[in-house]
């Protein structure tokens, strides 16, 4: 599945590691967005985990089917 969270503030970009797999982006609005490919829902939790950990506020998140170009399933 791939994610979009979006955190309020802008997150210092050493903090990429803290999310494995997601890309940080912050935006022109102020907010960060968390945005890739996660395994699997333990992997979301994890994520979701992190951002309560660090008293970060979330405010939004969606996810969508992965495509096979996404998932490297081209056959």
């Amino acid at each position: 599945m791939h994610y979009r969270i979006r955190i309020q503030g802008h997150l210092d970009p050493s903090w990429q590691s803290r999310f494995g797999r997601l890309r940080l982006k912050q935006q022109q609005d102020g907010t960060t967005l968390l945005e890739g490919m996660l395994p699997d829902q333990a992997a979301l939790q994890g994520v979701l985990l992190q951002i309560t950990r660090l008293g970060l506020v979330l405010l939004s998140l969606s996810s969508k089917e992965a495509s096979s170009h996404e998932t490297g399933d081209d056959l």
